[in-house]
C-alpha cells in the first residue's frame, strides 16, 4: 500500500467529530437574549470549515470536578450516558456562527431562553480564560459533514424560517447564498431589541417577529407570518393533501430532512424550517399536507422542545 493510499485510509476512518479544547477569548452581547462567545484553542486547526447550519455540542464544566469525567473516545455520548447523573457534564446542542480556522477562533452564539437552563447561565456569567469543550466537526475526517442540513441543492427560490435558537445557522446560511439568490427569511425572537444586523443578498428580504412577551408564546407568529407568506406568494405543486407521519414531539424527534440523493431543480422552492418543535410541526403540516410543497424540497428542524432539557 502507497503512502498515499495509506493517508485515504486513515481519513476514511476518522470519526467524524472530535472533541476540541477550547478557552473562551471573548464575550459580547449583541442584544437582550443574545450572547456571542468566542472560543480558541490549538485544537481548532483540525476543524471543519463548513459553516451553514453545521450542528455541534458545548460541554460545560462540573463545579468540582471540571472536565475529568468527560468521554474523549469516539463514542463519548454512549460513555457519557453509563456515567453516574453527577459524573456528566452538561452539553447543549448548538450552531456554528463563524469559524476562522487561521486565527483559531470560533464564534457560537447563545440564547437567553429565561428557564433558567445550565448554557444560558454560562453564557450570562462566561469569563475570558474559561476552558469548554466543544465536540464539532474534524477537517481531517472524510464524513465531517454530518450536521449539515441546508441541501438547496439547484432550487432558486428559498424559504427559510426559524425561531432565535435558528437565528446563528440563518446568519451563517445567508452569508453564504449567491447574489442571485432570491427568498423570504422569517425570525421570531424574544423581543424588538434582539433583531440584529444580517448580511443577505439584495432578492433576499428578512422579516423578524418579536414576540410580544419574550418568554411566552412560542412560534404563534412565525407561524403566522410563514402561512401569510406562503397563501399570497407561492404557488402550490399538488392539489392532493399529503399524509404525513404523526410525531409525537414529546417523545420524539421532529427532524424531517430530504434525502441528499434527491435534490431540488431550479424551478423547485426549497424550504428550511428550524425552531420550537410545537411551531415546526404545525408549520410542517401547512406546507407539506395544506400547501402542497414537494417534501422532497423541504427541511424541517424541531430543534428543542418548550418544557424538555436536551439528553
Amino acid at each position: 500500500m502507497t503512502e498515499t493510499s495509506n493517508a485515504t485510509q486513515l481519513t476514511r476512518e476518522r470519526p467524524s467529530f472530535s472533541n476540541f479544547d477550547l478557552r473562551v477569548s471573548r464575550v459580547r452581547q449583541l442584544s437582550p437574549h443574545f450572547t456571542r462567545v468566542t472560543f480558541t484553542g490549538d485544537d481548532l486547526v483540525n476543524f471543519g470549515t463548513e459553516g451553514l447550519d453545521q450542528r455541534i455540542k458545548v460541554v460545560l464544566p462540573l463545579p468540582s470536578t471540571g472536565f475529568d469525567t468527560f468521554p474523549t473516545g469516539a463514542d463519548w455520548y454512549g460513555e457519557w450516558r453509563e456515567l453516574p447523573e453527577a459524573k456528566k457534564n452538561p452539553f447543549r446542542t448548538y450552531t456554528i456562527r463563524s469559524i476562522r480556522v487561521a486565527d483559531r477562533e470560533l464564534d457560537v452564539d447563545f440564547v437567553a431562553h429565561g428557564d433558567g437552563g445550565p448554557a444560558s447561565q454560562w453564557a450570562m456569567s462566561a469569563a475570558v480564560g474559561e476552558r469548554v469543550i466543544v465536540v464539532g466537526p474534524d477537517s481531517r475526517s472524510s464524513s465531517r459533514g454530518v450536521g449539515l442540513t441546508w441541501k438547496p441543492g439547484a432550487a432558486r427560490h428559498l424559504l427559510i424560517a426559524g425561531d432565535e435558537t435558528a437565528v446563528p445557522a440563518i446568519s451563517a446560511i445567508l452569508e453564504s447564498l449567491p447574489e442571485t439568490a432570491v427568498g423570504r427569511v422569517f425570525l421570531e425572537v424574544p423581543s424588538a431589541d434582539d433583531v440584529l444586523q444580517l448580511t443577505a443578498p439584495a432578492g433576499v428580504s428578512i422579516t423578524w417577529v418579536p414576540r410580544v412577551s419574550p418568554h411566552r408564546d412560542y412560534g404563534l407568529g412565525l407561524v403566522a407570518a410563514v402561512r401569510d407568506w406562503v397563501r399570497d406568494h407561492v404557488r402550490t405543486v399538488s392539489s392532493t393533501p399529503v399524509t404525513l407521519d404523526e410525531v409525537d414531539i414529546d417523545s420524539e424527534i421532529l427532524w424531517d430532512v430530504p434525502d441528499p440523493a434527491v435534490m431540488p431543480g431550479p424551478d423547485d422552492m426549497y424550504a428550511w424550517i428550524a425552531g420550537e418543535a410545537s411551531a415546526i410541526k404545525t408549520i410542517r403540516r401547512f406546507l407539506v399536507s395544506e400547501s402542497g410543497l414537494d417534501r422532497k424540497s423541504v427541511a424541517f428542524m424541531g430543534y428543542w422542545r418548550l418544557g424538555k432539557a436536551e439528553a
